[in-house]
């Protein structure tokens, strides 16, 4: 390391900002953070900062001379002028003051890192000033990760620190801090349950230990989306963070399992349409027993585990087991189709209905109705339908849909693999089994309101009438 990483007290101690405008302003609105006195040294001011003056946030010093930087905790010099800058610089450093000049790295004793701000939990990301755009994106990951009341919660620890030392034995309280940012307290903060949270936490201080049996295991049926990380909702990479064991299945991305504390148990259940090695029974059994023992579970699905994810079964295996659960939705199949080709999947005036149907049946209902809903005014994403799609078209067209109607096939969305298959619905068998589509596709079918109207002359055409569809994108 050529600068080495610390925290500044600011508590009853001056900043000096050199400068009066723009360059001035985005470093008074970074100490603003702080409790640091701020003293601004410019001739003028800029309206931003003269408010700052006006509210008593701030000080104005017009002249600049050695004695501003006297005493000061530390400087910042952006005026806009190389000169200036190189002049306030030499003052500051005859007051021996720590400065920090904008846009000359040699001229600065110290740099800004990138800040995330979970007061008061605070984390610093610098680079020397090498690689300003990595720290940036590094800060936004760090952004995802931590929940924004974070910093509530350790403000509170801090509190009930004296308490906690009082009655919890010393050998204890490794086990209770232990108990409070990684068990029921932090879960229903982050949930939040302040109140119920502070509740449980000033109730184990005055027992001198959490209560008796309590254990930190859950559930957290995460929605992993179609695929691409970045799609995934802040809420979904707080819970793979957090996790002790997941239980994923084919379909979740390597990438999004990246996401995931490295240390975490990852366990692949391994579900195959009409070919399950991991029976759902066995799912539930096995995500019960380890939240069971204490740990925080993630069941991850691909898309929303709420969507044809048979969230219900596992759901009503933690219920009976007491076990707490909650379900992290994610983006699904459909929306990502949708967005893969820019398109709207409702319309006005042409399908004010969306209907979300699966092509794929259970035991007891092998070929399940799915087009019952389809019709005149409607859009039907028809999920695990690509096995049954020679019996959709049928129902289809029986229903009066013309066998000449575009039917988009969106395979893999999101992934580096995706395509866009455009097809007829006379035609849709044939051409996923043509283009070797065989496992992971959507299959859209918008059924315009005035198709209704023209159905009987639509079925009388020999080819392909498109003319009431906006055109789909090539990928």
């Amino acid at each position: 390391m050529k600068s080495f990483p610390m925290f500044i007290r600011t508590t009853g101690r001056r900043v000096v900002i050199v400068g009066g405008a723009e360059q001035a302003a985005q470093k008074a609105r970074l100490l603003l953070k702080t409790d640091a006195t701020l003293v601004l040294v410019a001739a003028t001011l800029e309206d931003e900062l003269q408010a700052l003056v006006d509210n008593g946030r701030a000080s104005h010093h017009p002249d600049l001379s050695a004695q501003c930087f006297t005493g000061a905790a530390m400087a910042f010099i952006g005026t806009g002028c190389p000169a200036l800058d190189a002049a306030a610089h030499a003052l500051a450093k005859a007051a021996h003051c720590p400065v920090n000049v904008v846009d000359r790295p040699d001229l600065c004793d110290m740099t800004t890192p990138a800040i995330v701000d979970r007061d008061p939990i605070v984390v610093a990301i610098g680079s020397e000033g090498t690689a300003p755009v990595l720290t940036r994106d590094i800060k936004t990951r760090l952004e995802q990760m931590l929940p924004q009341s974070l910093g509530g919660l350790a403000a509170l620890a801090g509190r009930l620190r004296p308490a906690v030392e009082r009655r919890v034995p010393r050998a204890r309280r490794r086990a209770f801090w232990s108990w409070v940012f990684k068990g029921a307290p932090r879960d229903a903060w982050t949930r939040g349950q302040e109140r119920a949270a502070a509740r449980a936490l000033k109730s184990a201080i005055e027992a001198g230990a959490p209560p008796h049996g309590e254990t930190s295991g859950q559930i957290s049926l995460v929605g992993a989306g179609p695929g691409a990380r970045d799609l995934l909702t802040l809420r979904a990479v707080e819970r793979l963070q957090e996790a002790d064991v997941i239980f994923y299945d084919r379909l979740v991305d390597e990438e999004v399992l990246e996401l995931a504390r490295r240390d975490a148990e990852r366990v692949f259940v391994g579900k195959h349409v009409g070919a399950h090695a991991w029976p759902q029974d066995r799912i539930n059994r096995m995500i019960v027993a380890a939240a069971g023992k204490g740990q925080r579970v993630v069941r991850l699905k691909s898309g929303d585990p709420g969507i044809f994810g048979r969230a219900t079964e596992e759901i009503e295996a933690a219920r009976a087991a007491g076990i707490p659960i909650e379900l992290v939705p994610g983006v699904t199949a459909a929306s990502a189709a949708g967005a893969m080709l820019c398109q709207s999947l409702t319309e006005r005036n042409v399908a004010d209905t969306l209907v979300l149907a699966t092509g794929t049946g259970c035991a007891s209902d092998p070929a399940p109705d799915s087009t019952r809903h389809s019709g005149p005014g409607t859009t039907t994403a028809f999920y695990m339908g690509v096995r049954h799609a020679g019996r959709l078209a049928g129902d289809l067209m029986a229903k009066g849909m013309p066998a000449s109607a575009p039917v988009d096939v969106a395979v893999d969305v999101s992934k580096p693999g995706q395509r866009h298959i455009g097809t007829t619905l006379g035609a849709l068998a044939e051409t996923l089994h043509g283009n070797d589509v065989s496992g992971c596709a959507v299959l859209l079918v918008t059924w315009p309101k005035r198709q209704h109207a023209h159905r009987a002359h639509d079925r009388g055409l020999a080819g392909h009438d498109a003319s009431w569809r906006k055109p789909a994108i090539a990928l």
